[in-house]
């Protein structure tokens, strides 16, 4: 048995933003993947993914019988097929911001959900928060609290803009470039970053008027620039507010970004060769960059690994 490929995301723009109301662009990423297999040997990884779905199993129950107006599935087949070795075989790397529960989560949706909605039917604004609701309230197994938005980026796997919180749409994004030399891209930060915790440190944060009014003024104000920039193709704006985003991350979001990283940070912002930005949660994990000159940022940051994702 080896069921669909279901992809990783990049949430390019919105992360921390978007539990604030603010705009978010998220993107699938093909470059990784995973899909549900069943085996007999299972390696140490696979063994370990199929306790992972014993306790996700006991999870949906639960959710089925507390919330079954929600969603439901068909669990009797779901338990047989975990006992029978089920697992999500997945080169996504766990805690690096792009989406790996996301992808498992649609996964499991797809396989075993009754009534499910597909991405063949006309995705209404209504059905899109629908399923949204569903996989915010299955991923929260994973991370203490959702906003459902990875599961729903690879069960479509088509880019999504974010409006607000109770408005979503699919979007088409500006076609890539083979001839420019801009880029974004990912640096691995060699940590595995924890979700939980570092949104705690940003509810936290909160309780604080200062930063929540930093929130509204500067951070959101930055985001939405940037999204509507992204979309609309202008580069040269893009890039004058990703630099005014990436300096607000480095004054006020410092726990999110692994210690070694801080003066790296700075210096994308002193030479303009790249600018920084939290990939998902932070902590640890991918960081995403952008740049107006890959070349000269490959040069700039030749210590570490890029993985190009999107050319401008």
């Amino acid at each position: 048995m080896k069921g669909p490929l279901f992809y990783s995301k990049i949430l390019l723009f919105g992360e921390y933003g978007i539990i604030q109301d603010s705009k978010g662009l998220s993107i699938p990423y093909n470059f990784y993947k995973g899909a549900l297999k069943k085996g007999d040997n299972l390696s140490d990884n696979a063994k370990k993914s199929n306790e992972s779905l014993m306790r996700f199993a006991n999870y949906l129950q639960q959710l089925q019988e507390e919330q079954p107006e929600l969603v439901t599935f068909d669990l009797n087949t779901l338990q047989n097929d975990v006992n029978e070795g089920m697992y999500f075989d997945s080169s996504i790397p766990q805690g690096y911001g792009v989406g790996s529960s996301g992808a498992l989560v649609a996964a499991i949706y797809d396989k075993y959900a009754h009534n499910k909605m597909t991405v063949l039917e006309n995705l209404t604004r209504e059905k899109l928060l629908q399923l949204k609701a569903i996989f915010s309230q299955m991923e929260s197994f994973f991370h203490g609290k959702s906003s459902g938005l990875d599961p729903l980026n690879s069960y479509l796997s088509l880019p999504i803009l974010i409006n607000s919180k109770d408005n979503i749409e699919p979007t088409g994004i500006p076609s890539q470039s083979t001839q420019g030399k801009g880029a974004v891209f990912l640096i691995d930060s060699g940590i595995v970053g924890e979700t939980a915790p570092m949104v705690n440190i940003f509810m936290e944060n909160l309780k604080d008027q200062g930063f929540r009014n930093m929130i509204k003024s500067q951070f959101i104000k930055y985001t939405d620039a940037c999204v509507e920039n992204f979309l609309h193709g202008d580069v040269k704006s893009l890039f004058e507010n990703t630099k005014k985003l990436s300096g607000v991350v480095l004054n006020h979001f410092k726990p999110m970004i692994p210690e070694q990283f801080h003066q790296v940070w700075q210096k994308g912002i002193e030479t303009n060769d790249y600018y920084l930005k939290l990939c998902g949660s932070g902590g640890g994990g991918y960081i995403l960059g952008f740049t107006q000159d890959i070349e000269k940022a490959k040069e700039s940051l030749k210590d570490y690994k890029l993985e190009v994702v999107y050319n401008f």
